[in-house]
């Protein structure tokens, strides 16, 4: 073809080949510690490397009571990151550790994500580990280690939402995979220990999320747990009638709550529900929300 003197070369005018851009992958870490002072809950310890941070102590419902938001300041974690959160409660402390907002899980290319959390709680101390929701996008690959540690006379009370696919988007989750492991630990004794991994291929059958894309669990160990408390909580989500499916079981000193359904905002419905009666308990104080949920 013969160029035509003041117009671009037909091959210089078409668009430029795609070039992935590489993330390099953050790897943060975040220590928190948390003392009873005479009847006060207080940081005491606070260590961070990397993008993990956690803002300023908050009162909302009483001196003793520790309310700590955790931040991931990049908003989303991608292929190859790498996030580790240790928090301790020494004896007769009461932490409660939530998050400003979903949590984000990028799709994988070509590298696994990884979450680690390893929480204490000493004699007579209470931890709630209480995470807003968390999105896997398509194509992510994640793996997610929980562990709890437990005085013989602490309590705990621990929960997840779990989003695949961005729905409101018209997103799901087609290709990607989520591995889990959980243990819990009282007085030195195994009291809970699952794990798991969630192909999103075979994620649709009975044996998985049958068909369904959100998925909420609710963990309370501690003592004060008894058939009447489990009916009344039965009760309680059961009159939500929200949409999808859920249920309860007790085991001695564990409590778990499971919700299966569509909506990740019924899935938060019913989280707060199932909270709110098992939190007076299991920490012995009447469950206020907290108010960064409602933001």
């Amino acid at each position: 073809m013969k160029r035509i003197p003041g117009h671009p070369d037909p091959a210089s005018a078409a668009p430029a080949p795609r070039v992935e851009q590489r993330h390099a992958p953050d790897h943060a870490r975040l220590s928190l510690g948390f003392a009873d002072d005479a009847g006060t809950t207080r940081l005491v310890r606070r260590q961070h490397f990397g993008p993990l941070r956690v803002q300023k102590p908050l009162y909302p419902e009483h001196p003793s009571i520790c309310h700590a938001i955790i931040v991931h300041p990049p908003g989303g974690i991608v292929g190859g990151d790498q996030l580790a959160i240790d928090a301790e409660v020494e004896s007769g402390a009461h932490a409660l550790l939530t998050t400003p907002g979903a949590g984000k899980w990028y799709r994988a290319n070509g590298s696994v994500s990884r979450q680690t959390i390893n929480l204490k709680a000493g004699a007579g101390a209470t931890l709630e580990w209480l995470p807003q929701e968390t999105i896997f996008f398509d194509a992510a690959d994640v793996r997610m280690e929980h562990t709890v540690e437990l005085a013989a006379d602490a309590a705990y009370l621990g929960a997840e939402i779990l989003c695949f696919g961005r729905t409101a988007s018209g997103e799901s989750f087609n290709s990607g995979a989520v591995g889990q492991r959980t243990a819990i630990r009282r007085g030195g004794k195994l009291l809970w220990f699952e794990q798991g991994k969630l192909q999103a291929e075979a994620m649709r059958g009975p044996l998985a999320l049958d068909d369904n894309t959100v998925c909420a669990t609710l963990i309370a160990v501690g003592d004060g747990m008894d058939s009447a408390l489990l009916a009344t909580l039965r009760e309680r989500i059961d009159a939500l009638k929200p949409e999808g499916r859920s249920g309860a079981t007790l085991m001695k000193q564990v409590l778990v709550a499971r919700y299966l359904g569509q909506s990740s905002q019924a899935a938060r419905q019913w989280l707060h529900a199932a909270w709110q009666v098992l939190r007076p308990a299991v920490a012995k104080h009447e469950a206020a929300i907290p108010r960064i949920w409602n933001t």
